[in-house]
């Protein structure tokens, strides 16, 4: 146990390093994972054995559900929404064509059999989602025609109908399909799949809306649970599981969550470790000893997916929205191959239909060369074709984005007595570049005026420029106990080391801004500004 943990350890360590170095060389990270597996694998240096395509497909497929989960709640609506109806055609409609269109070079160009010719078209039919979202936010790609919400959606959502797709060909491969079966099991997929992401996302936002959490944090492990359920619900009764994946990332990502970005950070950490454990067990399956075998047949494959399967599914659903020719080109380019086709190939594997060809390799050599080829020249399609958009910020696609308000408000309480109580605004002075924005009394909001009359127990809110650094600031916390000898003694009267202020007290779930008078209590804590230390 030790040593596997170990090996565990090391694995992913060596993954974030590959991560650093291939963002810093401009290639996609997802080729170091599987350069890492194929160093581990069987014909790699440490040489471990491994060739169990069945607990393969079912760790992956775990894996493959975040990874759907997350092209939905990490994909920000509102943005999107322009290219939606492109998006999901080329996701549906354009993952169909793609697969036809392939399936069809490799039966009369290849002399593949027909079913197996279907078959590689299907597993290779969608794009991946990861290497996208990969590619946009590390390069910062801000594209121009909401071309980077285009492909966002298209990649999140096209893997579903790709499964499908792949599902279908392995049934009658197997012998198992027949008419009816197929047209209910479509049906199924579809509507059950739709249903159910949508049911259990309402379900989702409701109880997170009205649940109190005990405790920091169990939101993200309901959310664990939900992403779950998502997939497991639908597909007991024949539904997509990765499609109501998806569509409940969709409908949690853009809801009214409380702590969303700290979510979209958590599935983006996940997200990272699916991928990097997809793609390590395919570089880990793989046997460098048998691509000479395929490499022909794959690269004729990857060349044709490239240059004419995409670019014919693409140019047919976009032309009649009218889209420019160069967006449609870099829409083309930028159909990487990835995760979901990996995994698609492992179910083939491990189906009970004979497959003559060896389907693994084959598509393991088309999405290396995707990753590498056509990952690592999306930027410079995009400015060759002159789709960059200086203005634009593709971060705002993603829901994690903030816009940054160089705005900070402060509040506080008119008690009696106090200096301002019962002038009117425009008779006070306010301190220099603030504004008071809001006021509140009794529970009524009130935008105020310069004649407004300021009262006891009004709750007022300034706004002020915020600070660009908080330079010199070093906050440290110091409990007031019974030893210390504080309790009861006003902040006045309390001796502090030279060149030291408190500047806040935490006294049970309340904040103070403490004043000379403040009395202190047992199990206060001051917050306490001192110098920065040299």
């Amino acid at each position: 146990m030790p040593v596997i943990l170990l090996l565990v350890t090391v694995i992913i360590i060596a993954c974030i390093l590959l991560n650093h170095l291939s963002s810093r060389l401009g290639i996609p990270m997802l080729l170091g994972f599987i350069l890492l597996g194929m160093f581990f694998g069987s014909d790699g240096v440490l040489k471990i054995p491994f060739d169990n395509y069945g607990s393969a497909e079912q760790i992956c497929s775990v894996a493959l559900i975040f990874i759907m989960f997350y092209g939905g709640f990490g994909t920000k609506w509102s943005e999107a929404k322009p290219a939606a109806a492109k998006a999901i055609l080329l996701s549906t409609a354009g993952v169909v064509m793609t697969a036809g269109i392939t399936g069809a070079f490799c039966y009369f160009a290849l002399r593949m059999k027909l079913l197996e010719s279907l078959l590689i078209g299907a597993v290779i039919s969608s794009t991946d989602a990861a290497s996208v979202f990969s590619i946009l936010r590390s390069k910062r790609l801000n594209l121009k025609d909401n071309t980077a919400s285009l492909l966002e959606v298209e990649s999140g959502s096209n893997d579903p109908f790709s499964y499908m797709l792949t599902m279908t060909v392995l049934s009658i491969m197997s012998g198992t399909a027949e008419t009816g079966g197929i047209a209910y099991m479509l049906f199924a997929q579809i509507v059950y799949g739709l249903l159910g992401g949508a049911v259990i996302a309402l379900l989702a936002l409701w109880f997170l809306k009205n649940f109190h959490f005990a405790t920091e944090g169990f939101d993200t492990i309901f959310v664990v649970a939900v992403v779950l359920l998502a997939y497991a619900a639908p597909a007991a009764i024949g539904g997509n599981g990765y499609l109501s994946a998806y569509v409940v990332g969709i409908l949690l990502g853009n809801g009214p969550l409380k702590n969303k970005k700290a979510l979209v950070h958590f599935f983006d950490g996940i997200t990272g470790l699916m991928q990097m454990l997809i793609f390590f067990l395919l570089g880990l399956l793989a046997f460098p000893s048998q691509l000479p075998g395929v490499v022909l047949p794959a690269l004729l494959i990857a060349l044709f997916l490239t240059f004419a399967a995409r670019p014919l599914a693409v140019f047919a659903i976009m032309t009649p929205f009218r889209c420019r020719l160069n967006q449609q080109l870099l829409v083309a380019w930028s159909g990487l191959r990835g995760a979901a086709s990996i995994v698609f190939a492992i179910m083939a594997v491990v189906s009970p239909g004979a497959i003559s060809m060896d389907i693994f390799h084959i598509v393991f050599f088309i999405v290396l060369f995707s990753i590498l080829f056509q990952g690592s020249l999306i930027p410079l399609a995009a400015r060759k074709l002159g789709m960059i958009d200086e203005h634009a910020n593709v971060l705002k696609t993603f829901n994690d984005y903030t816009e940054e308000v160089p705005v900070q408000f402060i509040q506080f309480t008119i008690k009696e007595g106090h200096p301002w109580e019962g002038k009117a605004i425009c008779d006070i002075l306010l301190p220099p570049d603030t504004l008071l924005a809001l006021l509140t009394r009794k529970e009524e909001q009130i935008v105020p005026k310069g004649d407004t009359v300021l009262l006891a127990g009004d709750v007022l809110v300034l706004s002020a420029k915020a600070m660009s650094a908080a330079d010199g600031i070093r906050l440290t916390e110091l409990p007031v106990s019974e030893d210390c000898g504080w309790a009861g003694k006003k902040v006045a009267d309390v001796v502090l080391e030279p060149g030291k202020l408190i500047v806040m007290i935490r006294r049970q779930e309340k904040v103070i801004i403490p004043s000379g008078g403040t009395v202190l209590k047992e199990r206060d804590v001051l917050v306490i500004n001192g110098p920065t230390e040299e």
